[in-house]
């Protein structure tokens, strides 16, 4: 197998001059302070719905009523740099869902990422401080708490039931708190859709209904008032709408549990750091190679470090499934437990290879 990797000289430009499609996370950030502070917050809207004709008492208006009192604003205030490295505070906007009565919301993990202080607005009109006690980069969630008791909470349904065509409702705070519980309706277009994000691939729902910048962390719901998705991202393209993305709940379930557990995911680790030729003209760099993914470096005392593996070594298989991206071996570790122990096909010298690793809990500075 020929190799071939060298840094480009001079700076590395951007050769597409307008992207088909991106994916937009769904914070809106602001670059000054808002006016609401704690304890002053304008409530979101509620109506008694116990006089409304059949017709117009609909699933949409009943799920809006049994989830929106739990869909809460999630102010992010950080620090950042200007020009001349002097410290701004800056602020982003963003939505989340009260899962237990006594102050466990989830939200994104891209929405309370790098805070200095949380401000949770509730939909009675209050403002809080919250806690973050847990975040999960990999699956972008994150779990935060408020101090407070009695609080109206959301029922979780079950992702794996969900079909193609049926009703899907969002609610949250889009373009920021001025529009707190807004709610948007449209159908689940799609299961499963794998989108790589960050040499990551997940897996999440589709659906047409309108998901702006703040609606990250809201509820996507079913027409039973059950949240079936927490929503995460859109993708906009020039030549169509927007399309809309959530988490399955099942698997948000999974991941806070462990996050109010433990505060963080435990995954598993091979202890490398590789390059595909994608990810590697990102850094200014060329890679040749046909297939797999090059290691550029390695823990001595990692999983495949023990396992004699070396630089320049070129994972081709994990357990007889080819990887040739970041984001497909990084999914395929994911899908074990630490302890697993997995055969790992590689190139070394143009000659084939396969080796056992041990999976071991990924240490937390490499989360």
């Amino acid at each position: 197998m020929n190799i071939r990797i060298k840094k480009r000289k001079g700076i590395a430009l951007v050769a597409a001059a307008v992207m088909a499609s991106f994916v937009i996370f769904g914070g809106c950030s602001m670059g000054t302070a808002a006016d609401n502070t704690v304890g002053g917050m304008k409530p979101a809207q509620t109506v008694d719905v116990s006089g409304l004709s059949d017709a117009r008492n609909t699933p949409v208006v009943r799920a809006a009523k049994a989830v929106g009192p739990a869909v809460v604003g999630i102010t992010n205030k950080a620090v950042a740099r200007d020009w001349f490295n002097n410290p701004v505070e800056t602020e982003g906007v963003g939505s989340g869902v009260i899962f237990r009565s006594d102050g466990y919301i989830v939200t994104n993990n891209h929405v309370i990422d790098g805070a200095k202080e949380i401000i949770v607005s509730l939909s009675d009109g209050r403002s809080l401080k919250g806690k973050l006690i847990g975040q999960d980069e990999f699956t972008d969630l994150a779990v935060v708490k408020v101090d407070e008791k009695d609080l109206p909470t959301a029922t979780f349904g079950n992702s794996d039931t969900v079909v193609v065509g049926e009703p899907a409702i969002a609610i949250g705070n889009p373009l920021g708190l001025e529009f707190q519980g807004s709610v948007t309706v449209g159908v689940i277009s799609a299961l499963n859709r794998t989108l790589d994000v960050s040499d990551k691939r997940v897996k999440l729902l589709q659906t047409d209904a309108a998901i702006s910048p703040g609606n990250s962390g809201g509820a996507l719901v079913n027409a039973d008032g059950e949240v079936i998705g927490i929503n995460s991202a859109k993708v906009a393209a020039a030549a169509v709408e927007g399309m809309g993305f959530a988490i399955p709940i099942n698997t948000v379930q999974t991941i806070v549990n462990e996050l109010i557990e433990k505060g963080y995911v435990a995954r598993p680790y091979l202890g490398v750091s590789v390059f595909d030729p994608a990810t590697a003209a990102r850094y200014g760099y060329q890679l040749n190679i046909d297939k797999g993914v090059y290691i550029f470096r390695l823990t001595l005392d990692g999983p495949c470090g023990k396992a004699g593996f070396q630089r320049g070594d070129i994972i081709l298989e994990i357990d007889g499934e080819e990887v040739n991206s970041v984001a497909e071996l990084r999914t395929k570790i994911a899908s074990y437990k630490v302890g697993d122990k997995v055969t790992v096909t590689y190139d070394r010298n143009d000659t084939k290879r396969k080796t056992e690793v041990t999976l071991e809990e990924m240490p937390q500075d490499d989360r």
